[in-house]
């Protein structure tokens, strides 16, 4: 059942303090139909194994193991949005550190919320996350293929290309981009352009079922199969007859379900679990992951045939930061798109939070500024935001402009009868072009890892082992300042 189902809107209040969660289903128990759990855990249990689908969910960040730090609670963020993407959270939290804020909202959370709140506030604040729900349950009913295809820039003329020249096949298609860059649309898109429009599309997230039942899940089961299956029931696959059946996370499928997938979408055939008889599906099969699978499949956690038979046609969704031109695109869109939804004026921005907002990379993609719009518009509605309320708003730091140019490699040093130092010269070279990277991302770590094809921890090691050996790399004001 669904927390839809009730009289009240559900919401799931997860805090390891008992009081708290008794405090808060007394204050909210008249409006809400409240569940709670103490843990991750619990939560994702809750979530995973009763199909429980709350509207709204508050959270807090520190959990057990670790009460007094906010790793639990943002990985709960994620799991969450994995299991119920439409859920919208509200972080209330006594961890009021404006980094913890900003990451929480990167990954998806509409509000953030600092212990104490008054009932009064926390009731506009709730109530106005299930008016963003709804508005987004509306856009979802739109059958307009191109509705949520926004964008200007070659990369995204590009995916629009694709999809024209995808959409009436009946290959596999697998959609690759980061966590925000719109999978399910270019899915959704696919879908309504292609031969099964009109027809049913079934999206299933693979991380979000639990491994146990995530075959039962795709291809259904018979009476007494497992503890607890007490009827038969139909999978995805047979529920999506001839439409589109849409895997997300299909990097997170357990190793010893994948081959019963392959077999699908090699003749069509499948086996409830607990039955002897075949059964064939019509189903389109369009896959997502933001995972490199090409990785995972040498890693061992992937099949190489399933990735070649799923890879046959490949969509790659952007991220943002490579769709400098969109992002103005996408911030009239969406401002238009909420402000009429609710019935506020818009914003503008002042030259200084015009030019940030040019700078920042969006590391949540258009998600990210999706939600960005949402809470500045609610914030700012008829007036002017300035540099420093825009700021509140991103993940990362947004550095002044420089006029720091890519650096040119080092020349290479002439070699005569005694010889180089490899060592250490290999070291300059590195030291060079991580100078570079970190001017051209204007001192962003993250940005500066991705320019070198490097994730961030990679990068901060080979910082670290440079200075050991006396190499050490200047504070990024400092290289502005010597390159300026």
């Amino acid at each position: 059942m669904t927390a839809d189902d009730n009289a009240h809107p559900g919401l799931l209040i997860v805090d390891d303090d008992a009081l708290i969660q008794e405090t808060l289903a007394f204050v909210l128990g008249e409006h809400f139909s409240i569940r709670q759990a103490a843990s991750r855990e619990e939560a994702t249990a809750l979530l995973r194994d009763t199909h429980y689908e709350p509207q709204l969910a508050l959270v807090d960040l520190g959990l057990p193991p670790y009460p007094h730090r906010a790793d639990e609670g943002l990985l709960l963020i994620r799991e969450i949005l994995a299991i119920a993407p439409l859920c919208k959270i509200v972080v209330l939290s006594g961890q009021d550190e404006e980094a913890h804020a900003r990451h929480a909202r990167t990954l998806g959370a509409l509000e953030f919320v600092t212990k104490p709140v008054s009932p009064a506030s926390l009731h506009s604040i709730l109530a106005h996350a299930l008016h963003v729900r709804q508005q987004e349950l509306i856009e979802r009913a739109d059958t307009s293929p191109d509705h949520r295809i926004v964008g200007l820039s070659p990369a995204m003329q590009a995916v629009r290309e694709r999809i024209g020249q995808y959409a009436r096949s009946r290959f596999p298609i697998l959609i690759e981009g980061q966590s925000g860059t719109g999978k399910e649309i270019a899915a959704r898109a696919l879908h309504a352009h292609g031969d099964t429009a009109g027809k049913p599309f079934l999206a299933l997230n693979c991380s979000a079922i639990s491994p146990g039942l995530i075959e039962a899940t795709l291809f259904g089961h018979v009476r007494g199969a497992y503890t607890g299956a007490v009827t038969a029931q139909n999978g995805y696959f047979q529920d999506a007859g001839e439409g589109c059946l849409f895997l997300d996370e299909i990097g997170e499928l357990p190793l010893d379900v994948q081959p019963k997938l392959l077999r699908v979408l090699e003749s069509g055939e499948y086996q409830r679990v607990g039955e002897t008889q075949p059964r064939f599906s019509k189903a389109r099969i369009l896959a997502a992951t933001n995972r490199d699978l090409l990785v995972e499949v040498r890693a061992g956690r992937f099949r190489v045939d399933l990735y070649h038979r799923l890879s046959v046609l490949r969509i790659l969704m952007p991220p943002l930061r490579d769709m400098a031109s969109d992002r103005d695109v996408l911030l009239l869109h969406f401002l238009h798109e909420f402000s009429v939804q609710m019935a506020l004026p818009t914003f503008r921005f002042d030259d200084d939070a015009l030019a940030m907002w040019h700078r920042y990379t969006f590391p949540g993609n258009v998600r990210e500024l999706r939600n960005i719009v949402a809470r500045l518009l609610s914030r700012f509605a008829g007036q002017t935001v300035s540099a420093e309320d825009l700021a509140l708003e991103l993940e990362e730091p947004v550095m002044p402009e420089t006029k720091a140019e890519t650096a040119v490699p080092v020349p290479l040093p002439a070699m005569d009868h005694r010889g180089i130092s490899l060592d250490a010269t290999l070291r300059q070279v590195e030291r060079h072009y991580i100078m570079a990277a970190l001017l051209q991302a204007q001192g962003n770590l993250s940005h500066a890892a991705r320019l070198l094809g490097l994730n961030r921890s990679t990068l901060y090691n080979r910082i670290d082992t440079l200075a050991r050996n006396g190499e050490a790399i200047p504070d990024f004001m400092t290289l502005a300042r010597e390159h300026s």
